[in-house]
């Protein structure tokens, strides 16, 4: 093989093998940001679920105050 083959096979399987770490590097970075997110996601659910509007909450109050609204009707 000549000499121009073998340099170039080189310079090939350079450019392959930094793209395949760049590609890597990508890959943990992705990882990390999902986890990173995942986690963001949770909190703001437990902010959304502790931080319900009143009416959501209302209706249970109203459904547990209903006897005492009949016997204050009644009188």
């Amino acid at each position: 093989m000549p000499a121009v083959a073998w340099v170039t096979l080189l310079a090939a399987t350079l450019v392959i093998g930094l793209t395949a770490v760049a590609l890597l590097r990508v890959i943990v970075h992705l990882t990390q940001v999902r986890r990173t997110l995942d986690s963001l996601i949770g909190g703001v659910e437990s902010i959304a679920d502790r931080t319900s509007t009143v009416p959501a909450r209302l209706t249970s109050v109203n459904a547990t105050l209903q006897p005492v609204r009949d016997w204050s009707e009644g009188v």
